[in-house]
């Protein structure tokens, strides 16, 4: 009488099952919390570089950009804006060095890690300022806002995200880089909503439901726009001439599914169409920031919206992060006969 045992299972398949990667997570490109921080920190410096060219230490920084953000304002706003554009008017010199050596150091402080905080703590305080002598809080009081030309205004970004970039010893945990910021993932959510649920009124307002808004609005912009960039702007200004309300309904109801979607099974595809139309908003209706123009103070709101996009955005499942399971292997080899 004779026996048959199995040989010893291959350790093969078992060793290509450990060593083996998730396709789809190589083929993703890593966003972390510190890179996030690193690219903040790089536009930090060049509205600091910006803020070093020869307009801004003219009065028509001050006439051009400072004093028409209190036109139509209350007079809690308003009236400050002119005060401190008077003040900043008897020695601008020093005091546009001024503007730009804080914005140059934010950006540098970012760049390195143990200088991350104070960065951040200085940029809090300074957006403040900005968002309100410089922007007039994004002109939404003055109901003169609109989302296509960078309302709620570029400087309230940069700390909305600094709250959900501020660093942790926790090595960004998931879902997201937010999570491990100062506020969170779920209010990092909280504030994409609240800012296209701001987007929405805002385009239901009456002056950015007229049908010539969106024409005049690239117009408007087209005057600081690189002369390519100006030629498209102009076509498009032509083509919507009369459609303002139509179009102004249609990002509005868009802006409603992009605020409502991060809280979905859809999130992922909020967050990206979110980024998208900053980018064409940032094309079209902010002039690619003015960058050019010799007048730009900052790189206005759309850059700003896809940084958020990217902070709020979900890592890839734990499974396709980790190696595959260890199936259990079996032998190719033929049984062995043992003789008894």
């Amino acid at each position: 009488m004779s026996m048959y045992a199995a040989s010893a299972p291959s350790a093969v398949p078992a060793a290509a099952a450990r060593t083996r990667p998730a396709r789809s997570a190589s083929m993703r490109l890593p966003i972390t919390r510190r890179g996030l921080q690193i690219a903040l920190g790089v536009i930090w410096l060049l509205d600091g570089g910006l803020q070093f060219q020869s307009f801004m230490y003219s009065h028509g920084f001050l006439k051009e950009v400072i004093e028409p953000t209190a036109m139509m304002q209350p007079a809690w706003i308003g009236d400050p804006i002119i005060w401190a554009a008077h003040l900043v008017a008897k020695d601008l010199t020093v005091w546009n060095t001024l503007f730009a050596l804080t914005q140059v150091l934010i950006g540098l402080g970012l760049l390195f890690r143990p200088t991350v905080r104070p960065a951040l703590l200085v940029s809090f305080g300074w957006a403040f300022v900005v968002w309100w002598f410089g922007e007039g809080f994004g002109m939404i009081p003055a109901d003169m806002a609109s989302p296509l030309t960078g309302a709620p205004g570029a400087v309230l970004l940069y700390a909305l995200i600094g709250l959900l970039l501020w660093p942790t010893r926790d090595p960004d945990p998931p879902p997201a880089p937010a999570g491990g910021g100062l506020i969170g993932e779920r209010a990092g959510r909280a504030v994409w909503s609240v800012l296209w649920l701001t987007a929405t009124v805002l385009w239901c307002l009456s002056v950015n439901r007229t049908p010539n808004s969106i024409s005049e609005a690239l117009k408007t912009t087209s005057e600081g726009s690189m002369h390519w960039l100006a030629s498209i702007q102009h076509s498009l200004a032509h083509s919507l001439h009369g459609d303002g309300e139509t179009i102004a309904i249609v990002l509005a109801i868009l802006s409603l599914a992009i605020a409502v979607g991060v809280w979905t099974r859809l999130r992922r595809q909020a967050l990206i169409v979110g980024a998208l139309l900053s980018i064409v908003f940032w094309f079209l209706g902010q002039g690619l920031g003015e960058l050019t123009s010799g007048k730009a103070t900052d790189v206005n709101a759309g850059p700003l919206f896809v940084l958020l996009a990217l902070t709020l955005l979900p890592r890839g499942r734990a499974s396709e992060e980790v190696p595959a399971r260890q199936a259990p292997a079996v032998s190719n080899e033929p049984e062995q006969e043992v003789s008894p």
